[in-house]
């Protein structure tokens, strides 16, 4: 499901002085522990492949806060194919503390003007500081449109990120006296409507990672010793060589301070709420090592798999019994849900496609250029698909573009006699409002043969496979959702399969959605219709 992108990761490591050296450390030592930055940056890549960049702080240099970020991979960044260069880069960038960042845009444009962290210098070093954020406020709009009312604010990019660093920038302005962070934090997300994690790092060498009210956002962090690390991903901590008995996930509503004197503590910035955390992250988004609010991403997508099995069985379209079915997945994210199916249906499952890591993003270009980097994406393997009847295993169908690429080239390429695609998510029918690109009704194939409501009736599958080119189609029901992950439906945020929003902006958003349905309203133009509605009340 290439054609949809989460919009990045974020990461954060520091190692206190006098308090002992950490086993984590590299041969360089605790003043240098950011050079453990961009590993954990290399296993959060699959949130965002736009951007990279990292901050870090050493009390010892005259630029207290060092910042590197460009557009590209995180090995592009950070040369670490090249082993001098890469060395020259983490020398310059040696500090006690780092804070890091991976991007794909929902918002702004594909420049380096928008790769993270943000930072604001300034002449106090209790101002001077540098943030990344994953998530997107819902109420973008409003906050932009407050932040300039009086005539005498300019903002330069197109993105909330910029937002957030002067709402924080307007707090600690507006302080006459010293404000401890989780004071300023609890003022600036008072205004929040979203999702958001984040990680922000002052030239006074104190970090705050902090979560959202909702739990939206994923963030997990270890603390053992001297050493703090957090990252949107559990995969990104196992692999420094933490146990993972010792890696948490941050409550929402919550952040962790550490302070060079008063070392780690946590506290509660937002009114508990019940959680609502994205579905999303265990289906397609986390890597499938993570383990997010103690549910582990494989065992997710394998009882997605066990749930199709079980549909499969009910539904009796395909001879389950006969050799010449198999059972494919379309790589990576459906892997575990196939094999799972193929077990619980004693089917053999093949792969029968290949992908090729290195045919770029199927997003940048769009008509008939985006159709052919669908088709560069995988590659049928006709030994293993010719004359079988294939059950392709895919996590979701968002727009439908390289699904329906992809159909053709199994049965051209790959010889295939029947294709049953079964989707291991319910149709996506409301856009996102919390980080995922997808922002309009009209850029989703689910609600023009289901509906809003995703009704998942016989007919509407089959006429979707039908012009898809595929002999048969099935989803899973949304209640298949809360089983798979093993925690109870209200818990998580289900807005694009069901249209029912856990923020008040995001369900504000969706009604204009609604509203600007056929008209070619692009997303931009929804949030500032937001804020124009919200005045009229």
């Amino acid at each position: 499901m290439s054609e949809l992108h989460h919009e990045c990761g974020v990461a954060a490591i520091y190692h206190l002085s006098g308090r002992g050296r950490s086993p984590m450390c590299t041969d360089e030592g605790p003043r240098q522990i950011s050079r453990l930055l961009p590993r954990m940056l290399l296993d959060i890549q699959n949130r965002g492949q736009l951007a990279a960049g990292m901050s870090t702080y050493d009390p010892d240099r005259a630029k207290l806060l060092h910042t590197r970020k460009d557009v590209g991979t995180v090995t592009e960044v950070f040369r670490l194919n090249h082993r001098a260069k890469c060395e020259s880069l983490m020398r310059g960038l040696a500090g006690r503390a780092a804070i890091g960042h991976v991007r794909y845009a929902t918002c702004g444009q594909d420049d380096r003007s928008y790769a993270q962290p943000f930072v604001r210098d300034h002449i106090h070093k209790r101002k001077w500081f540098s943030f990344c954020f994953n998530g997107q406020l819902a109420n973008y709009g409003v906050l932009k449109e407050r932040l300039l009312a009086d005539g005498d604010h300019h903002l330069t990019l197109d993105t909330d990120t910029e937002i957030i660093l002067h709402e924080i920038g307007r707090v600690l302005s507006h302080s006459t006296e010293r404000i401890e962070w989780i004071d300023v934090l609890r003022q600036v997300a008072g205004d929040f409507d979203g999702a958001y994690s984040l990680a922000l790092l002052t030239a006074e060498g104190e970090m705050i990672v902090a979560r959202d009210p909702l739990g939206i956002k994923p963030m997990c962090y270890v603390q053992e010793g001297p050493l703090f690390a957090a990252a949107s991903e559990s995969v990104a901590l196992l692999n420094l060589g933490f146990e993972t008995d010792q890696i948490k996930s941050l409550p929402p509503g919550h952040a962790i301070i550490v302070s060079p004197e008063s070392g780690f503590r946590m506290e509660q910035f937002a009114p508990v709420q019940k959680p609502a955390h994205c579905f999303f992250e265990w289906i397609y988004f986390a890597n499938v090592a993570s383990t997010l609010d103690d549910r582990s991403v494989y065992m997710t997508r394998t009882r997605l798999g066990e749930e199709l099995a079980r549909c499969e069985r009910e539904l009796g379209r395909v001879p389950l019994d006969d050799p010449d079915t198999i059972i494919v997945p379309v790589p990576d994210t459906s892997k575990a849900a196939a094999d799972a199916m193929a077990y619980q249906l004693s089917i053999p499952c093949r792969e029968g496609l290949i992908r090729n890591r290195y045919a770029g993003r199927t997003f940048i270009e769009g008509g008939r250029a985006r159709k052919v980097k669908a088709a560069t994406k995988y590659t049928p393997l006709r030994e293993v698909m010719e004359g079988k009847r294939i059950i392709l295993v895919e996590d979701s169908i968002v727009r439908s573009t390289t699904m329906n690429v992809l159909l053709d080239r199994i049965r051209e390429v790959g010889g295939a006699k029947e294709i049953h695609v079964r989707v291991a998510c319910p149709p996506i029918v409301a856009p996102c409002f919390y980080g995922i690109d997808m922002s309009t009704i009209d850029q989703l194939i689910g609600p023009k043969y289901f509906g809003t409501e995703g009704e998942l009736s016989d007919e509407a599958q089959q006429r979707l496979a039908d012009d898809l080119g595929a002999d048969s189609l099935r989803y899973l029901p949304v209640e298949a959702l809360a089983r798979a992950i093993d925690l109870p439906a209200d818990n998580l945020c289900r807005a694009c399969v069901t249209g029912n929003y856990p923020t008040t902006c995001g369900q504000h958003l969706y009604q204009i959605a609604l509203d600007n349905r056929g008209n070619k309203i692009d997303s931009g133009r929804t949030y500032e219709q937001l804020a124009a509605a919200l005045s009229e009340q």
